[in-house]
């Protein structure tokens, strides 16, 4: 039995969340910039297809990738050192979400909907959420966005439509962050894509300590640069 949310209801414990399916914890409340905040301080996020209610995740065990951790593939290190793109941070946020947003080959549907783009939207004007986007002759090819409190950045989606465009926004945010000293990257669920990446999964308890020491870190300014020299 999970938790029906009202608009001042707090979360439950996390450790309350089923196992079938693996992390679902409440439904309800809304998606204020109050709210998400509050959900992603305490390893909760929000995840629900168009119709449902809005639920509420906290997966155990939780993928997550280190920055120090990310795997450069011989493949993309040749696209990466052949430099035929431009990176850019936070100058279309909205962009990276709607080009997020489009369903996957064999997929109907999506769960990135007109009401989570305006949350995220708030939360990017707020200065929480972030978009790291690859550009090849001014057109926007890939990117990903997540969430960022204090030394924390929780990976919400990518997208590509040139071969490894989300893999070099992903490498450059590793990269970046790795240089910030953030500790973590949350990627939610396990899959093979981001197993191949370097990503593994931590037990839920160990991914709230380490959590919890992250998001206590001063915030970074908004809106986020990049620094030259990140690829080598």
């Amino acid at each position: 039995m999970i938790s029906l949310l009202h608009e001042s209801t707090p979360f439950p414990p996390v450790e309350q969340a089923l196992r079938q399916p693996n992390g679902l914890l409440a439904a309800g409340a809304d998606l204020s910039p109050t709210r998400l905040l509050e959900a992603y301080r305490h390893g909760i996020f929000p995840w629900f297809s168009e119709g449902d209610p809005i639920l509420w995740w906290s997966p155990d065990p939780r993928m997550v990738l280190f920055p120090g951790e990310f795997k450069i593939s011989r493949s993309l290190r040749k696209t990466l050192l052949r430099g035929q793109y431009q990176m850019r941070c936070d100058t279309a946020f909205e962009q990276v979400m709607r080009a997020c947003s489009q369903p996957r080959e064999g997929q109907n549907g999506t769960w990135i909907q007109e009401d989570m783009i305006a949350a995220y939207v708030r939360l990017h004007k707020a200065g929480y959420a972030h978009s790291i986007e690859t550009w090849m002759d001014n057109e926007l090819v890939g990117g990903l966005y997540g969430v960022s409190i204090g030394r924390m950045f929780y990976g919400e989606s990518m997208f590509s439509t040139k071969a490894d465009a989300s893999k070099i926004a992903l490498a450059y945010l590793t990269a970046q962050l790795k240089r910030w000293n953030f500790g973590m990257i949350d990627c939610q669920m396990n899959t093979p894509h981001l197993a191949s990446l370097g990503a593994r999964e931590i037990t839920r308890r160990e991914f709230l300590i380490r959590l919890q020491e992250l998001i206590h870190y001063p915030n970074l300014t908004s809106p986020w640069f990049l620094d030259d020299g990140l690829i080598a």
